[in-house]
């Protein structure tokens, strides 16, 4: 769980010959920087079609992402033409669930600068806010994002020129009390509650300070797009990928940092030619225990400032609530590649039990207690009968780890006794599997050992040659 996102250095001695007498391959493979097997970042990867200004929001145990995308690649400045829904159950397959036409908005026309939106789901429907260029925030509903969208209001809900900023950009937070609260704006953010029906503002929005400020511009400006969540008490406000934290939803924000970092973003998506913190329009969700972040990313051939695409990474907050940097790779999010060695405990798809903690020397743990259980999905190029290896520090004695396929009480492909080892020392140690080759759904699940039994690091596939 150490936080070095470009690594995937096999442990045993099988995966060291393996690799070493497959090296031309692999340099074959990495100058192609193709995953065999695995499509994961950018996002149209997965879809066939770029995205621009994504925004994820789940559900009834389902996400949607409200998006745009730039209209050709020749584009030599932003045209956008609609709005797009999408929606996903396991973060690999999409669907595209609505499309949402300016027609069909106050604007009554076709529109080329249809910029970023934001949908909430409230009690008697879903409500989607959008930017009609830099000017204007309106706002459509329907009772499913599915749609069909209509506009009650027929009028903007952020009128140009009522507040000192752009009106365009919002994001919606839906507190822990039910209250829902919109912020906008470019380089000055304001922030209101809005009314019960997410119709209205309930106030006069407010203007938002952030003390220590920095972005892609320089010390003391943020950017567009400002976006909010919140964890174990505290707001968080982004902006690109950078973000302040606060205790009052209206501020004021002390700023903390950047979630990009180059020493965790791959090469494929670490081009000269761009820089890593324009534009990325950053959006955190959590899903089925897990916090994500996804946004802009314009750095794959063919992809322009105007014709941009989508990534999406794991996050991960330290006990301070700072976020650690966001490993951007091929992989990306809900499925894993068996061939590129060490998996990270913390970035699992679903958990029932087990929580993330923060370890001084390698990044997070992953703990683990009795009955705790976590998925990891989508783990493709798994061999037949492998050699499952795990770094885990035990805190207790006579319990194990099970391995299912499937579901947390499927079949048992192997289990690994647990070890009490000295606290925050991990250990390896070794399981061979009873599975099928190909792709893999694993499930680990602990047995016995009380509140806690156990720690874990990472985990690896070791192939036989």
């Amino acid at each position: 769980m150490k936080e070095k996102a470009m690594r995937g250095k096999p442990h045993c001695k099988g995966c060291r010959k393996l690799l070493a007498s497959m090296a031309a391959i692999a340099s074959a493979i990495a100058m192609a920087e193709e995953v065999k097997g695995v499509a994961g970042n950018p996002f149209s990867a997965l879809t066939g079609q770029p995205v621009g200004d994504p925004h994820i929001v789940e559900w009834k145990g389902r996400l949607y992402m409200f998006a745009g995308h730039d209209f050709s690649p020749a584009s030599k400045g932003y045209d956008l033409r609609d709005w797009w829904v999408w929606s996903t159950s396991d973060l690999v397959e999409w669907k595209l669930e609505s499309v949402l036409k300016p027609e069909d908005t106050f604007l009554r026309r076709p529109f080329r600068s249809c910029w970023a939106t934001f949908g909430v789901p409230f009690p008697d429907g879903w409500r989607y806010y959008f930017s009609a260029g830099p000017a204007e925030i309106g706002v459509v509903t329907a009772k499913t994002p599915a749609g069909p969208w209509s506009d009650p209001l027929g009028r903007p809900l952020v009128a140009k020129g009522e507040y000192r900023t752009e009106a365009r950009d919002p994001d919606v937070l839906l507190d822990d009390d039910g209250s829902a609260y919109i912020v906008f704006g470019t380089f000055n953010y304001f922030i209101a509650k809005l009314g019960a029906d997410g119709l209205s503002l309930a106030e006069k929005a407010r203007p938002v300070r952030i003390d220590g400020a920095f972005g892609p511009y320089g010390r003391g400006k943020t950017d567009d797009k400002p976006s909010l969540h919140k964890r174990n008490g505290l707001y968080y406000l982004s902006w690109s990928s950078f973000y302040a934290v606060s205790t009052n939803v209206y501020g004021p924000y002390g700023y903390r940092g950047s979630v990009i970092d180059a020493a965790h973003v791959s090469p494929k998506f670490r081009r000269d030619r761009i820089e890593l913190h324009y534009d990325r329009h950053g959006n955190f969700f959590q899903f089925n225990g897990q916090w994500y972040y996804i946004a802009n990313d314009y750095s794959q051939p063919g992809r322009t400032r105007y014709f941009r695409d989508a990534v999406m990474g794991y996050v991960h907050y330290r006990d301070n609530g700072d976020i650690a940097p966001v490993r951007i790779d091929e992989v990306g999010v809900g499925q894993y590649d068996a061939s590129r060695g060490e998996i990270e405990a913390e970035d699992f798809f679903a958990v029932r039990g087990a929580k993330v903690g923060e370890h001084p020397v390698c990044g997070f743990e992953l703990r683990m207690g009795a009955g705790n259980a976590v998925r990891y999905p989508n783990i493709h190029n798994v061999q037949a009968n492998a050699t499952l290896e795990i770094s885990m520090c035990g805190n207790a004695g006579g319990g194990t780890l099970e391995f299912r396929e499937g579901l947390p009480d499927g079949r048992i492909l192997g289990t690994v006794n647990v070890r009490r080892g000295r606290p925050g020392h991990f250990t390896k140690s070794a399981v061979k599997l009873q599975n099928a080759p190909g792709t893999l759904d694993l499930w680990i699940v602990a047995k016995g050992g009380g509140t806690e039994l156990c720690r874990i690091d990472w985990f690896s596939f070791c192939h036989q040659p």
